[in-house]
């Protein structure tokens, strides 16, 4: 049996999106920013998608702008905000348990003459909110915080970070990329002035994303050379992409309510599970404020790599952190941003459910996660 338990990393593309994709995959495949029909027709169907997504997301249509994928969008909407409003300030206030295209992005601002400021996180990874009051100044131009980790899970206070942010005068970006569904997005009610997300962490297709920035803020360009979308990304339209993404989300909050009720229900089946056969393991964040798919679990005196290796030999296969770090074997800084010691930031597992997953498959994990976490720690020199 295969059993995939890293839907954070990406998710399968539903077939219901890839139907939707083929036929401009196949005879409908002309380029949305040709003149002739064939290409007039598709900018129509790719506009309607831009209105369709905008709409979904309570966001201005203007507004939304298509790019590869989140990481893109992240570096886009950092860089770009920040070297349009110099004038505003040269502050940059990101969180701790940011994505690394925001973490590495806003450090390498940082050594290019912008001034950064890292907001803390408590034990459950949720931004310390008078923290960062103290930290958001009037020369800070824009604060950064993801809506959920991808890590850990951990869902945050978006309009109370949005206030912090605004009374300053400061844009608020966030990176919303594992908040789909899992939460109900209304940008403009939530004071996001920015955000990004990408197809595939909702079961569509991968290389597709999207960027947000509100219409009236000043930003540059990150991608030069072409007039697609009204001169601000250079680039061909990936059509078939993004009416898989329009797709994916319309079925992402057609049948939130289901979805969350399975995926919930899966999630607290498999760690009441775990908790019942395998000793000495801790849930990194508490469950109050996370995504209902998320376990990210602490296994004391073995290595979190030597775990995943077996588990995938066994065909199951999870993830020890962040998927964008997982061929750097460095500690997770969200899990050191969170409080643990330097001993257990090697010994986590993250398990991230999704749509196309079942009891039958939880309870072969669990089986045989048993067996492999005995294996591992017989002959562990830490006892």
């Amino acid at each position: 049996m295969n059993v995939y338990l890293d839907n954070a990393a990406t998710t399968r593309i539903d077939p219901r999106v890839l139907k939707a994709m083929m036929p401009y995959l196949s005879e409908k495949y002309g380029n949305a920013s040709s003149i002739h029909a064939l290409g007039q027709d598709n900018n129509l169907i790719l506009e309607q998608t831009r209105a369709a997504i905008a709409g979904l997301l309570k966001a201005e249509t203007s507004g939304l702008l298509f790019t590869s994928g989140a990481s893109e969008a992240n570096n886009y909407i950092l860089r770009g905000i920040m070297s349009a409003n110099k004038a505003k300030g040269k502050h940059l206030v990101v969180s701790a348990i940011e994505h690394p295209s925001v973490l590495q992005t806003a450090r390498e601002l940082s050594r290019a003459g912008y001034e950064l400021d890292i907001a803390p996180v408590d034990a459950d990874g949720r931004v310390d909110l008078k923290a960062l009051k103290k930290i958001v100044r009037e020369d800070t131009a824009l604060v950064s915080v993801m809506a959920v980790n991808n890590e850990i899970g951990t869902i945050q206070d978006l309009e109370a970070i949005a206030q912090i942010a605004h009374a300053k005068g400061a844009y608020f970006h966030s990176d919303i990329v594992q908040a789909i569904p899992y939460l109900r997005l209304d940008l403009k009610k939530m004071g996001i002035d920015a955000c990004s997300l990408s197809a595939h962490k909702f079961y569509g297709p991968k290389g597709i994303g999207a960027s947000y920035v509100r219409p009236g803020i000043k930003i540059n360009n990150l991608i030069s050379g072409g007039e697609q979308e009204n001169g601000r990304r250079a680039g061909t339209y990936n059509l078939a992409g993004i009416v898989g993404m329009g797709t994916a989300l319309e079925l992402a909050y057609k049948e939130r309510s289901v979805y969350l009720k399975d995926v919930k229900l899966l999630r607290d089946y498999l760690w009441k599970s775990l908790k019942k056969e395998i000793p000495e393991i801790k849930l990194n964040g508490g469950l109050k404020y996370r995504s209902a798919n998320n376990l990210n679990i602490r296994f004391g005196r073995i290595e979190g790599e030597a775990i995943l290796m077996d588990l995938s030999l066994r065909g199951i296969y999870v993830s020890t952190g962040s998927a964008c770090s997982a061929h750097n074997l460095k500690s997770s800084s969200v899990l050191s941003a969170i409080g643990l010691a330097d001993y257990d930031l090697n010994c986590n597992i993250r398990f991230t459910l999704g749509r196309f997953n079942n009891k039958k498959e939880i309870d072969y994990t669990v089986k045989n996660l048993k067996k492999t976490v005995a294996r591992l720690r017989a002959f562990s020199p830490v006892k």
